[in-house]
């Protein structure tokens, strides 16, 4: 019998290192307040632990950078886009890719074909630059994430699942209004909670009832069919692999952040079946990203993502990257830190709203939260609650459904000393919680505001040296 052991070992060995900058807390209390208290606006040499994002972060392997390697610049025609365009089909077997050089990027030109004004774009939650382009374009953007979702201590397996009953209802009375509904997989705004396959098959059929395509927002598409592996009944024998496939099968058309699952630096695609459809997204990109067979990509960078893809859905790999991330999440669970539950994939999300009660959301509770993690040890994390998304459409300020911080954690970039170090920093704030107050914000940009906004702290309040 294969004997079981406790210990998350890294399925790689460190080949290169990089070295950190350890800082005093005197240095970033100086450094955050320069920054306009905006994590965001740091300096990355002032940090020592980063989580601000998972997004083109991570660590690229042996193979990657050997494949790089192989990249051939050719302006049209480059064998490495032939290379990269055969191994998203190996997964996603849609008839038509479109590289783009990052996920925003084809979330732009989808929605400029399709959004505009009176349309409607269902979601499970759209995330910050979906919800942003498919606002730019003028349509409106809906979020229809089950009660779980909205629910930080719900226990549910699949807590990012659609709200089919509200799908299905809104469609009925606006089918007119809807050019396409969009899946989030995994659901990064509700905590990076997976999306069931049932739930998919689900949403797959109603939209193909009332003749609406649907699109995966598929970044993190390896951790997603990982927890259905896990979690979903009679998916465990099967491989991850073939998993993904499946979920593709369910969908029209994609976008892609490979910055994400694929092990990306830069890149991203849109892919989708329909003809027509695709031609008018290909005359955009020619106009805002390049030719079809680079799409604001170098050979190399696809040659990279061709070699990613197949190391995103290895077993090994997504094995210890959801158990070193439930490993984080776990310990400050026990510890008596608020945390969504059960743990997502790429990161763990405090909950601002419950660790913070004296804040009001409106004083953003997720950013003194985030704030004071910097100050106490370093560490870079992202508020997702009202500063990102208390903002409407119309301009009006609302609280945010949730108040969350996220850890999101790198691929193959830290250790278990830096994940144990994180737990010290982020339980440590957590005693001290009572003490901090709010922020207000000073500049705000008119999109996308949580990038380069500048708060400051209210009255008696802020970073305490």
């Amino acid at each position: 019998m294969e004997p079981t052991f406790h210990t998350i070992i890294e399925p790689f060995r460190i080949h290169s290192v990089e070295p950190l900058r350890l800082t005093t807390r005197a240095q970033r209390v100086s450094a955050i307040e320069e920054a306009g208290f905006n994590l965001f606006n740091l300096h990355s040499n002032d940090v020592l632990i980063d989580l601000l994002t998972d997004s083109g972060t991570g660590a690229m392997s042996r193979d990657q950078w050997a494949a790089i390697q192989h990249g051939d610049e050719s302006y049209a025609g480059s064998p490495s886009w032939f290379r990269f365009e055969a191994a998203v089909k190996d997964l996603f077997p849609f008839a038509h890719v479109i590289p783009t050089h990052q996920g925003r990027a084809a979330e732009k030109i989808l929605f400029s074909v399709l959004g505009g004004p009176g349309k409607s774009i269902p979601n499970n939650t759209h995330f910050d630059t979906t919800r942003a382009n498919v606002e730019a374009s003028g349509a409106t953007a809906l979020d229809m994430v089950i009660a779980e979702g909205r629910d930080a201590s719900a226990p549910h397996p699949f807590k990012g699942n659609i709200d089919l009953e509200a799908l299905e209802n809104f469609l009925a009375e606006h089918s007119d209004e809807v050019p396409v509904v969009m899946l989030t997989i995994t659901n990064n705004s509700g905590g990076g909670q997976p999306v069931s396959l049932a739930n998919i098959r689900g949403a797959s059929e109603i939209c193909h009832r009332y003749a609406i395509p649907l699109f995966l927002d598929a970044c993190r598409f390896a951790e997603n069919a990982w927890f259905i592996h896990e979690r979903e009944e009679g998916q465990g024998h099967r491989e991850v692999a073939d998993i993904v496939r499946e979920i593709a099968s369910l969908a029209d058309g994609m976008t892609m952040s490979a910055k994400k699952d694929p092990f990306g630096n830069i890149g991203g695609w849109l892919a989708l079946n329909d003809d027509a459809l695709a031609e008018a997204c290909r005359n955009v990109l020619i106009l805002t990203e390049g030719f079809p067979t680079y799409g604001g990509l170098a050979g190399r960078d696809l040659e990279a993502l061709a070699q990613g893809l197949s190391e995103a859905v290895s077993p090994d790999y997504l094995r210890y990257r959801i158990g070193s991330t439930a490993y984080l999440g776990d310990a400050l669970d026990a510890a008596g830190v608020p945390v969504v539950k059960p743990i997502g994939g790429h990161a763990v999300y405090l909950d601002a709203r419950a660790l913070l009660p004296q804040v009001p959301p409106l004083e953003y509770p997720g950013l003194s939260l985030a704030v004071a993690l910097y100050v106490m040890g370093g560490v870079r994390t992202c508020e997702i609650g009202s500063v990102m998304f208390g903002r409407q459409s119309d301009g009006t300020e609302v609280p945010a459904a949730m108040e969350l911080v996220r850890l999101a954690i790198p691929r193959r970039t830290y250790t278990q000393s830096h994940i144990d170090y994180v737990i010290e920093v982020v339980t440590a704030v957590a005693r001290d919680a009572a003490s901090l107050r709010g922020y207000a914000m000073v500049y705000e940009p008119p999109a996308l505001r949580h990038f380069t906004a500048r708060c400051e702290p209210l009255e008696g309040t802020g970073a305490r040296a």
